[in-house]
């Protein structure tokens, strides 16, 4: 049985219903185990839209398991070792999710976004223009937009509700939230798995502008690395071969629908807009893109 090649919403009976986030569903295996499936859906300025990205949930779960692994020697993660049909005992659920879903361990998720910028874009464009820093960070004066900055930075943000903006932190307050040794570990590690990643993915064409991780701590108080890892949910990433400062470069990432946005009447705000045929397939095919250029893998058409 061929998986399908959208999924929107999952609704499975073999396992106890946790949790839906923009993206992942989530399910209780057992006390220490959960399943999260990642979907089609689209969130665009913290709205989910109402039409599925083609194929977007395998390419996001290829990509973060992909970096789960190779940046393992840097911190552990939350995969399990048990495999879906292990604990999926329906064939028909169990196809569903092949290739979407994973059996990871429940730990605490921290309250902060650990956002990793390289480059002088979005969020950390406007802000650097209103008054020289980003999220605290001083920068130098004269920088453009898509610049890459002189060295990573670690400019974190808190968790909002679905449905809420996330709030861009700086790093004092990830101290009064964290503590301080929680707290400098989680952007240390952050930069560290910045630093390698993006030296991996520009030797294969692809600049990585910005990201954001996540994290959670074991019983022991361990730190891991959660959710999902450099996916062009999480990233910006852009053709090298197509980069130039002082534009905003084009991207292989959701960046292309936040670009079509902009050009409507929209207030980004519920319920969001219906998205053309053309925009969906465009930017499955970008997703897809990436997910070839990093992994090697090369999904469905």
């Amino acid at each position: 049985m061929n998986p399908p090649e959208v999924l929107y919403e999952t609704d499975l009976k073999s396992l106890a219903f946790k949790a839906r986030g923009k993206v992942r569903d989530i399910y209780d295996v057992d006390e220490r185990h959960m399943v999260i499936v990642t979907t089609d859906r689209l969130s665009a300025f913290d709205v989910v839209l109402p039409d599925p990205i083609p194929g977007k949930g395998r390419v996001l779960t290829s990509v973060s398991n992909f970096w789960f692994q190779r940046l393992a020697h840097v911190i552990p993660n939350h995969l399990s070792k048990l495999k879906l049909e292990q604990v999926i005992r329906d064939p028909a659920e169990c196809a569903l999710l092949q290739g979407r879903a994973i059996v990871v361990r429940k730990l605490r998720p921290l309250p902060v976004e650990a956002v990793v910028r390289g480059y002088l874009i979005g969020s950390g464009w406007k802000d650097y223009q209103r008054d020289g820093a980003v999220c605290g960070v001083s920068l130098p004066q004269g920088l453009r937009q898509a610049e890459q900055l002189p060295q990573a930075i670690f400019t974190p943000s808190t968790k909002a509700e679905l449905g809420s903006h996330d709030e861009n932190i700086d790093f004092a307050r990830t101290v009064e939230l964290l503590g301080a040794s929680l707290a400098q570990q989680v952007r240390d590690t952050s930069l560290t798995l910045y630093t390698e990643a993006a030296a991996y993915a520009r030797e294969r064409g692809i600049i990585i502008a910005d990201t954001k991780f996540e994290f959670g701590l074991d019983e022991a108080g361990h730190l891991l690395l959660i959710d999902e890892a450099l996916t062009p949910d999480s990233s910006r990433f852009w053709p090298l071969d197509q980069y130039q400062v002082g534009i905003s470069p084009p991207s292989f990432d959701k960046q292309f629908v936040r670009d079509y946005l902009e050009t409507l009447d929209w207030d980004k705000t519920p319920p969001g807009p219906r998205l053309p045929a053309d925009i969906l397939e465009r930017t499955a095919q970008k997703y897809r893109e990436a997910e070839t250029r990093l992994t090697g893998a090369v999904g469905p058409a």
